[in-house]
């Protein structure tokens, strides 16, 4: 059998993208918590405060570097898989990769040493201000990649000359109109997942008696983000939604897995799409709800994906789903936000085991639904590279074949299952280990000083006690 490079090349994009999403999701709201811990410190003194940023500090460092290791390869990507994209796309592409670096990575790169080693050595001033450098490069630098990717969603501000585009105007390219949907989007995602994160160590804390007193304020103020973020990011959503389906309505008809153009649409809350059959087996929806929030109106006429020939229709099966488990997680994120504002009276929030279980297990909630929600996003938009002006097909390299690409996929593979095992080994010690006592991580001995200052190999992992043990 031949190996197809296409389709191997976009499994190969698809893995490295996915695996290295979650980091950046997770690191741009946990930079702003941190800067916003070391802001309360700096302005009351609480040491509640400090040990919470120090923490966390700790936490972001490995999250930050499993970013970095596991995105720098995406930029090759476009040379060795998909050259003639590069080679089509480098008058805008070049410049908008190099603008991240010179104004988001060269700031984080900057201040990121004194987050990391600078509390006790400079002002508590100077290290509140590197801690919101670092948290301002984190949004700088989504603002340009969400840039790069709503322009290949909805092109703008180029034209097409002999295979290559050429910028026409700057800023309609940079905002594109889908640009600040996406961005808005993704902005909210990476709250919520920092939020839900943070309240789910919080309760694992709790529920195990630990530094009660820190978690506790950790978890009331992650709950009240959560209570405002979760509803927010459906309303935003369905924005995105609205906009989508006036730029890409063969994606939002996938997400719908709506066939027939026509009025009175369902929103099907289960089908089984059929691809060979274009139709939809075992469907269960509730009749015109999905005219009713696309066109704002039960009467209002929905695209079918009948509408484009057969080789311009996405994967339905994956936006599909991939769609429903997205807004699934949603509708829970906003269900948990809600009780926790029911148990906040008497105090009950940290007091029920059922519930601080559920905010624990709700850990991983955030970054299935945004792989969910990028699975619609990219999936939603095959075969186009470049919406509805390059193909996938097109883009890719002429000379790669597929046992090349099966090669590299591999090793990719292989490379990031360590990098992702070593780092949630070392996380796993971290938030076993806790918060240190007040005293070990405000004085330490210059002569006992570790020379990782972050580490934690010097815990034990099979510590049942939960308590630092040194060598």
């Amino acid at each position: 059998m031949e190996l197809d490079p296409l389709i191997l090349s976009r499994l190969q994009f698809a893995f490295v993208v996915s695996f290295h999403a979650i980091f950046p999701v997770f690191t741009i709201g946990l930079a702003s918590y941190i800067a916003l811990l070391n802001g309360l410190f700096f302005a009351n003194g609480n040491p509640a405060w400090e040990r919470l940023a120090i923490f966390w500090t700790r936490v972001f460092a490995v999250v930050f570097g499993m970013g970095v290791v596991s995105g720098i390869v995406m930029s090759f990507q476009f040379g060795t898989n998909w050259s003639n994209f590069a080679q089509a796309s480098a008058n805008f592409l070049g410049p908008m990769l190099s603008y991240e670096v010179v104004t988001a990575f060269f700031l984080e790169a900057g201040f990121l040493g004194v987050l990391l080693f600078g509390r006790g050595k400079v002002p508590q001033g100077v290290h509140l201000f590197a801690a919101t450098m670092v948290a301002m490069g984190t949004f700088i630098s989504a603002f340009w990649i969400l840039s790069a990717n709503s322009w290949m969603q909805t092109p703008a501000g180029v034209e097409l000359i002999d295979g290559t585009f050429h910028v026409t105007s700057w800023s309609t390219a940079i905002f594109n109109s889908s640009f600040w949907y996406r961005f808005l989007h993704m902005a909210t995602a990476s709250f919520l997942t920092g939020g839900f994160v943070v309240a789910a160590v919080s309760a694992y804390y709790l529920l195990r008696g630990r530094d009660e007193s820190a978690n506790k304020k950790a978890l009331s103020m992650c709950l009240w983000l959560l209570l405002v973020l979760a509803p927010a990011q459906a309303v935003i959503g369905d924005f995105h939604g609205l906009n989508t389906l006036e730029h890409q309505p063969t994606k939002v008809a996938a997400m719908e897995g709506n066939w027939e153009t026509q009025s009175h649409t369902p929103l099907l809350l289960f089908a089984l799409p059929d691809m060979d059959a274009q139709e939809n087996r075992f469907e269960i929806g509730i009749p015109s709800l999905a005219s009713l929030i696309l066109r704002h109106d039960v009467n209002g006429v929905v695209p079918g994906l009948k509408d484009v020939p057969r080789d311009e229709q996405p994967f339905v099966p994956l936006v599909f789903w991939s769609f429903r488990v997205m807004v699934a997680l949603g509708l829970a994120m906003i269900g948990v936000a809600v009780a926790g504002l029911v148990l906040r009276r008497g105090g009950r929030v940290y007091k029920s085991d059922r519930y601080l279980k559920v905010l624990v297990a709700m850990g991983v909630s955030p970054f299935i639904a945004v792989l969910a929600g990028w699975f619609v996003t990219e999936g939603g938009r095959s075969p186009w590279l470049v919406y509805g002006l390059m193909t996938q097909a097109e883009a890719l390299t002429p000379s790669l074949t597929g046992g090349m690409a099966l090669f590299t996929l591999i090793g990719y593979i292989a490379v990031y299952a360590v990098v992702f095992c070593c780092g949630v080994y070392y996380l796993l010690r971290v938030i076993r280990q806790g918060m240190l006592p007040h005293d070990q991580e405000t004085v330490v001995d210059d002569i006992e000083r570790a020379k990782r200052p972050l580490s934690a190999a010097h815990i034990p992992f099979d510590d049942d006690a939960g308590h630092p043990v040194r060598s």
